[in-house]
């Protein structure tokens, strides 16, 4: 009789961890638990819980922090206000629902001034315009396993008002008018964005943030887009959506696990480093381990269907879903770690700084991926310089990729590492890769000379097919390959590995099947040695240009 007492009071004890998440859909709850229910929510879809929902918040931060609750429904909503050491906790069977202006009698929070919006779109400027956000917060964080869905927000909105060339912003990401007619001029964009939100979830200069257990489905423009956040925990989210998923900006101190991202028109899981707090704010010491990405029909992770029918995203190169660094690439990118990650239906693994950042530091370990729709892995130093005048060329350096398996690639961009003359990529090793592809190269292709295109936006496609239809190397200083393993499904006549503009580069075991071209193309090359790859004896070369192996 007494145990049984004990384990009761053990149960509604505050803060204990015996605490379970059914007993928060109750009301019989212990201090610090807010119910939306008891502060007017109704959570039937149809009535706009909005104010209901911001008053129960207002109550748990006014307590000193709590969390609020919603019990199993689902809840209509425009913005919600997070407050310091708040947490929203969605319960089993509840489902915050986004309103839509169109539809229902609001608004959301129209989006605050910015501290710079001249060198990154909308979406990136400004956060109150959201379903869910946070400015200048502590000790915050949403639970599940309840869900998000953002059927009323848009996808869309404006470009960067920067602009270096006709066409940096493209139409298809932008805000239409009702009429259908795609808005041409910046201000246009900007009035048409009026009352409406374009992510699931905006924090802004925040530290300490959980966000754990819960799903989001059709989350925005981004479904979280986190900006100057520090201590930053994602873990066990699940976001089924139509434009980017996880967007990481100028944030320090990040674990991201266990997460599956599908994301078939945007990036899935990406971390940036752009000029929206109005400094050059780096991404640093940042995890992402046991994750998934991929590009299914948006909608099709969660409902279980993974739906194939969709072919490509706006840009035109194939379904999204990746993982990558950049492109917002203002500051600098330095200790990361990814790790136990699958990619399926998507591209691959991208790093990107084309605004002036550093990218040095990174280590990548036990990829899988299958069905990638561009290149499978893809460094690349640019110099668009969307950023102050005096904006340099960035760098990328000491970066280790290892334990990758890929099937079925596009065979067309290989897995490319471009810098630029004068500022080449250095120290990248590759070990143990594996790439089956899908082949079809021609000799036309193998004599292609792609274009440098500096200030181009970064894809793989910018360089049109690859002469290689393993690896293409260019602008390049210090790179070390082991064991490189590259099969061609079909004939293809390009060469395994072109060099262009390479120095001190080793490879200790390379073959390459199902092709009939050369195992390498050393356009030019300085300090190149070889080691086991294929037939070809054990090679040592000083210098060399125009040279097959």
């Amino acid at each position: 009789m007494i145990g049984a007492l004990i384990a009761a009071l053990v149960i509604v004890l505050p803060g204990d961890p015996a605490l379970r998440a059914s007993d928060l859909d109750t009301h019989m709850q212990p201090t610090g638990l807010f119910n939306v229910r008891d502060h007017g929510a109704v959570g039937d879809g149809l009535a706009l819980d909005t104010d209901a929902i911001n008053r129960a918040v207002a109550a748990a931060a006014e307590a000193g922090g709590g969390t609020v609750v919603f019990p199993a429904g689902t809840y209509l909503t425009f913005s919600i206000r997070l407050r310091s050491r708040v947490t929203l906790h969605l319960g089993a069977g509840a489902t915050l629902l986004a309103a839509d202006p169109a539809e229902h009698a609001g608004r959301y929070d129209a989006p605050e001034k910015p501290d710079n919006d001249l060198y990154q779109d909308f979406g990136h400027s400004h956060f109150q315009n959201s379903l869910v956000w946070g400015i200048d917060l502590e000790d915050v964080g949403i639970t599940g396993p309840g869900r998000i869905h953002g059927k009323g927000l848009t996808r869309r909105g404006p470009g960067a008002a920067w602009k270096k060339r006709a066409g940096e912003i493209p139409l298809s990401m932008v805000q239409e008018t009702p009429g259908n007619r795609p808005v041409r001029t910046r201000e246009e964009q900007v009035a048409a964005m009026d009352g409406l939100g374009n992510k699931a979830i905006a924090l802004k200069r925040c530290r300490n943030v959980v966000l754990r257990d819960f799903s989001v489905l059709m989350g925005g423009h981004f479904a979280l887009l986190a900006t100057g956040v520090d201590n930053l925990t994602i873990d066990h989210v699940t976001v089924d959506t139509n434009r980017d998923g996880f967007d990481i900006d100028g944030c320090r101190h990040v674990r991201i696990s266990n997460c599956a991202v599908n994301s078939p028109n945007d990036d899935a899981i990406v971390l940036k480093s752009s000029f929206a707090l109005g400094e050059l704010r780096p991404t640093e010491n940042v995890a992402i381990v046991n994750c998934s990405v991929s590009g299914f029909n948006a909608g099709s992770l969660l409902d279980g269907t993974r739906l194939r029918t969709q072919e490509r995203a706006p840009d035109r190169d194939g379904v999204t879903g990746r993982i990558k660094i950049g492109t917002e690439s203002n500051g600098a990118f330095r200790n990361i770690t990814i790790a136990n990650c699958t990619f399926e239906r998507s591209r691959g693994l991208a790093f990107e700084t084309v605004d002036g950042a550093t990218i040095e530091d990174v280590t990548v370990t036990n990829l899988v991926m299958r069905e990638i729709t561009t290149a499978p892995i893809f460094l690349r130093l640019g110099d668009r310089a969307r950023g102050p005048e005096g904006t340099p060329v960035g760098a990328i350096r000491r970066v280790i990729i290892s334990m990758i398996t890929v099937y079925d690639a596009e065979s067309r961009f290989a897995s490319i590492l471009s810098g630029l003359p004068g500022h080449p990529i250095e120290e990248v090793t590759l070990s143990n890769i594996r790439i089956v592809h899908r082949g079809g190269g021609t000799a036309e292709d193998a004599a292609r000379r792609p274009a440098e295109n500096p200030d181009s936006y970064p894809e793989p496609s910018m360089f049109g097919t690859i002469p290689a239809h393993g690896l293409f190397v260019r602008h390049v200083r210090g790179l070390v390959v082991r064991h490189l393993d590259v099969t061609a499904m079909a004939p293809d006549a390009r060469p395994a590995v072109v060099l262009d503009d390479v120095v001190g580069v080793r490879f200790d075991g390379l073959r390459a099947t199902g092709a009939s071209g050369s195992l390498f193309e050393l356009r030019e090359a300085s300090d190149f040695a070889a080691r086991a790859c294929g037939s070809l004896p054990d090679t040592v070369i000083a210098r060399v240009e125009g040279k097959s192996l």
